[in-house]
């Protein structure tokens, strides 16, 4: 894996005293889960540069992401939901696969154009998921049109990212980049990579016929509503700007459990994204030579992002209207009292451990 620099790897500061408390924070998990039944499953639309496709996602349940066993990020629970043992058998792993394309058959009369497949890290990452069974997988959905697979930029190459070009699918490789600002995503989110590593996963990805799609994180920990904000436009700008790149999709953060995100909320010190300032990103980065889409997972709730309570479904679906449409005029027809207090937050708030409003 890449390294972080000294400096922010120094021994009782930066990461090395995140990855401290993240560690103590997930060993309070005892949960047990079972190697032949995939983390989550479900049907979607998506857009892509090819147009919207019927999307099967598939979550599936490995031995967990290796920077999370470290200690990893701030925000992530996901590791809490991976396998005991550090390591899932290819016949496990392929048992997951049809239990999905079961749940594709039960709940579609056709199948999905698009495969989107995910772990709790890296799904390029053979201690994740052995050469054998991505092989298997590749093969197994070569009748599809395009498929989506997520990693660290540490595990793009040539080689992993051309087991799915060669067999016919439109091959994309989703990078968790999370913000184009290096100081931001290793303070705040405590993940170790620099935007020039994202740059050369992109070109790896190119250079295997495939092409890429950034994941960023709309407020991490120790940021204020506004900086959130400035930060996921130039982020936005910034990744519409490498080449391959041709889709960023903004995810909220939601507070998730046994994280350190988690512990913030709880002490009163940190609150998830406004809705409004997800609308206000994606209305302002419409015009970027890039598809932008957001999907607020938990709207609504105080642990997901949400506005007041009476418009979080409104917004919501004028969002997952632009996502479909790209279309930033969908948000002139929604409107809330809630938006003036938006509006105050956005102007004053300064310190992300005393947000104005809850």
């Amino acid at each position: 894996m890449s390294k972080p620099s000294p400096e922010v790897y120094e021994e009782g500061k930066g990461m090395d005293a995140h990855n401290s408390v993240m560690r103590d924070i997930r060993s309070r998990n005892d949960s047990t889960y079972d190697p032949r039944e995939p983390t989550r499953v479900w049907l979607d639309e998506d857009n892509t540069p090819d147009g919207v496709y019927q999307s099967l996602t598939i979550i599936l349940n490995t031995g967990g992401c290796r920077w999370a066993r470290a200690g990893g990020c701030t925000m992530c629970g996901y590791v809490a939901e991976s396998v005991e043992g550090g390591s899932v058998a290819h016949e496990d792993l392929m048992a997951q696969i049809q239990h999905c394309l079961d749940h594709e058959s039960e709940n579609s009369d056709e199948k999905s154009g698009l495969i989107k497949i995910y772990t709790s890290g890296s799904f390029l990452d053979e201690r994740e998921v052995p050469a054998e069974t991505r092989q298997a997988i590749a093969e197994t959905f070569a009748d599809r049109e395009r498929i989506v697979v997520e990693s660290l930029p540490d595990f793009v190459d040539e080689e992993t990212v051309g087991d799915f070009v060669d067999v016919g699918l439109e091959t994309d490789v989703a990078v968790g980049l999370e913000t184009a600002t290096d100081r931001v995503r290793h303070d705040c989110v405590n993940k170790y990579f620099d935007f020039e590593d994202f740059e050369n996963a992109s070109e790896a990805a190119q250079a295997a016929g495939a092409g890429v799609k950034a994941y960023l994180l709309m407020k991490p920990p120790f940021l204020s509503e506004a900086e959130a904000v400035e930060d996921m436009k130039r982020s936005v700008r910034r990744c519409a700007a490498v080449d391959g790149c041709h889709t960023v999709s903004m995810n909220p953060c939601n507070v998730q459990r046994y994280t350190m995100v988690e512990e913030l909320y709880h002490d009163g010190g940190y609150r998830p994204p406004w809705l409004w300032s997800v609308a206000d990103v994606l209305e302002s980065t419409a015009d970027e030579d890039v598809i932008v889409v957001s999907d607020p997972v938990g709207h609504g709730s105080d642990r997901g992002p949400h506005n007041c309570g009476e418009c979080d479904d409104k917004v919501q679906r004028a969002i997952k209207d632009f996502d479909l449409r790209q279309d930033p005029s969908v948000f002139e027809q929604v409107s809330c009292e809630c938006e003036a207090t938006w509006d105050a937050v956005i102007e004053r708030e300064r310190s992300y451990s005393l947000p104005l409003a809850r």
